[in-house]
């Protein structure tokens, strides 16, 4: 796997979060229908799937990173 295909995927899967994660979000906190979680469902599972095709090798240091980022902006640093 090349590395313009890992940082693809990558972007991907990153969208797909962002996407499925916002419309829970908007169900719950801006009160949107029901049916505005089925779109994120299908996008959090497309994200799941897209990270099951990255290789071991490109997937530890890209892991840990995001783990990283992701702590820091929960802390508000």
């Amino acid at each position: 796997m090349s590395y313009f295909l890992a940082g693809c995927i990558f972007a991907a899967a990153a969208a797909s979060e962002i996407g499925g994660s916002y419309a829970f979000w908007a169900w719950i906190k801006l009160e949107k229908s029901v049916f505005f979680v089925i779109p994120g469902i299908i996008s959090l599972v497309i994200f799941a799937m897209l990270l099951t095709r990255i290789e071991s090798a490109f997937a530890g240091r890209t892991f840990a990173a995001y783990g990283g980022v992701y702590i820091l902006s929960l802390i508000h640093i």
